[in-house]
């Protein structure tokens, strides 16, 4: 799994649980309690389909592939 700041791993949990919560159907099979715990299993399985971009001050862009 790539190296995430603990900013964008927040932000990425938080929103996986906000989608999971409102319906959206888990990517793990072990269905852990809430969705905070399931979002969290997601990421630690790198089974999100995501792509995290960084901006640099000096215009730079580094993507970093989650899946």
């Amino acid at each position: 799994m790539p190296i995430l700041t603990r900013f964008e791993r927040t932000r990425l949990i938080g929103a996986r649980a906000l989608q999971i919560s409102m319906g959206a159907p888990a990517l793990v099979k072990e269905g852990a309690g809430t969705p905070l715990e399931t979002a969290k299993k997601e990421l630690e399985d790198n089974v999100l389909p995501l792509t995290v971009i960084r901006h640099f001050p000096n215009g730079e862009e580094k993507r970093v592939e989650l899946n």
